[in-house]
């Protein structure tokens, strides 16, 4: 119990001190005229208050990720909480925040427009890659995850295929709406249920005469089954709970619905803190509820869902849990919604079709949705580890972004540097060894071309960096972010950083 409120009030802390500096380190222009307000289109680019910018920036985050990840972490043992708690702070917080911030300063752009702006123009290829793929990844775990939670607590002629085609209809029906209509008016009631239903988790898990495991020196030990080690593998399964690349293609939705750079702090570090205390309650109730051969058997046998529905019944009864796990189950369909979005919008913008009209819209959507059906047919568990892979390695260019844009502002870049150099390295050694990648075991020798690998990129990072800025003036339009960023795109000081 006093590790599991003693890492809430860190995360709490975590928000009040270090995101006050991370906010301080970016320098905010509270009166800076916003993408919401400068390009407002009525569509992707409408002005939403504070509070439904915040929640929408929530859900989208969220998915299952802090609930799934957390309960296949807790295998580990409470080490768990040790990353939630620290990545959140050092590294979620801190790369959501930044990304929010930078496409906030720059006509609200995705990750491969940011990605071509400070790293290169070559990079924007490999950035659209792989920002398509892990997005269609989401799309496909968040469909399937909520199917088999519906259809557990539905008559059985509910059958998971039906369930995932009515969500596929859903996401046709609001992929065609302004975000203002298709999130702005649903997401805050999802986002009741969530908050209620998790609190609801939490309060029982206290006061139900349970005894919570703690961090000591005997559980800080490996308590994994199948003795999986914890590096790399423990940063890849609790990822959207402590760090995630999927934040990055959301984040720059809800920065052009954000009104004012003031806010950004509380939308995108606070969120990501939130999504960290949800993290902690479910990882906390799986360590409870559950030895680590029941637990493994149960995630093994399907998805982490009927771990969701044990804990939910019995923490809470029948009706209640009920209700619990409906809160669980608009996470992955809010964020399945929102990650088609972000996928449509990011491809249109490749391939340069303006999405000002339904046919349009239509033409850029519906492949993707066939793309994804077919996915669905696949192993839950398979999909969930290449998704997870993906989605770190976006999280890596991500911080990468957010580090050359310090670098280049001459601000602390440290704070977004050693979090992307370190999950660099987890990449690396996970592809080195892993099954999805060429399957070497965590061999010394892994670990060691692991070191090679990272020390390389990261001196062909520092390499380009120091080009652009020399390339650069200090009072150039790039350095100050002046708008309009579009304009500005097509003069030849932009051009000449583009080949850096």
């Amino acid at each position: 119990m006093i590790t599991l409120l003693g890492g809430i009030g860190l995360l709490i802390l975590g928000y009040i001190f270090y995101g006050s500096y991370i906010e301080k380190n970016f320098q905010i222009k509270p009166d800076r005229v916003t993408p919401a307000k400068a390009l407002r289109d009525g569509y992707d680019f409408v002005p939403m208050s504070k509070s439904k910018n915040a929640i929408i920036e929530l859900l989208n985050i969220a998915g299952t990720g802090p609930i799934f990840g957390p309960i296949m972490g807790a295998l580990y043992g409470p080490v768990a909480y040790l990353w939630i708690v620290l990545g959140c702070i050092f590294a979620g917080g801190v790369h959501d925040y930044m990304i929010g911030m930078i496409s906030l300063r720059n006509n609200g752009a995705h990750l491969p427009e940011l990605a071509s702006k400070y790293l290169g123009k070559p990079v924007k290829h490999i950035v659209n890659i792989f920002a398509m793929l892990l997005l269609l990844l989401v799309a496909t775990v968040f469909v399937s995850s909520p199917a088999n939670l519906i259809a557990d607590i539905t008559p059985s002629w509910m059958t998971v295929g039906i369930i995932t085609v009515l969500i596929f209809i859903y996401y046709l029906i609001s992929t065609v709406l302004p975000i203002d209509k298709a999130l702005g008016k649903v997401f805050p009631i999802f986002g009741a249920i969530l908050i209620i239903s998790t609190a609801a988790i939490g309060v029982s898990l206290l006061f139900s005469g349970y005894s919570i495991p703690n961090i000591n020196v005997q559980t800080m030990n490996n308590f994994h089954p199948e003795g999986t080690a914890i590096f790399p593998a423990l940063f890849f399964t609790i990822s959207c709970g402590a760090l995630s690349g999927f934040h990055a293609t959301q984040a720059p939705m809800v920065s052009r619905t954000t009104e004012g750079e003031k806010e950004g702090r509380f939308t995108f570090y606070g969120m990501m803190i939130g999504e960290g205390v949800i993290a902690m309650i479910w990882a906390a109730a799986s360590m409870t509820l559950f030895d680590g051969q029941t637990l493994n058997g149960m995630i093994n046998a399907g998805t982490p869902s009927a771990v969701v529905n044990e804990v939910s019944i019995n923490l809470l009864g029948n009706v209640v849990g009920t209700i619990a796990i409906i809160g669980v189950i608009v996470l992955p369909i809010s964020s399945g919604l929102s990650a088609f979005r972000s996928c449509r919008t990011i491809l249109a913008d490749y391939i340069g079709m303006k999405q000002d009209k339904i046919k349009k819209i239509l033409m850029v959507a519906v492949p993707l949705f066939a793309i994804s059906f077919v996915l669905t047919q696949i192993d839950f568990n398979i999909l969930w580890r290449y998704f997870n892979w993906a989605n770190q390695v976006t999280a890596v260019i991500s911080l990468l972004v957010s580090t050359r844009y310090l670098f280049l502002k001459e601000r602390n870049y440290f704070v977004t540097f050693i979090p992307g150099a370190l999950m660099l390295y987890a990449c690396i050694v996970y592809i080195i060894s892993e099954p999805i990648g060429l399957q070497m075991g965590l061999t010394p020798l892994s670990y060691t071309l692991g070191v090679v690998l990272t020390l390389g990129i990261l001196w062909l990072f520092w390499r380009t960096g120091l080009k652009q800025k020399s390339a650069l003036s200090p009072n150039s339009q790039f350095i100050n972010d002046q708008w309009p960023i579009k304009s500005f795109t097509k003069s030849k000081e932009a051009s000449d950083v583009g080949k850096s």
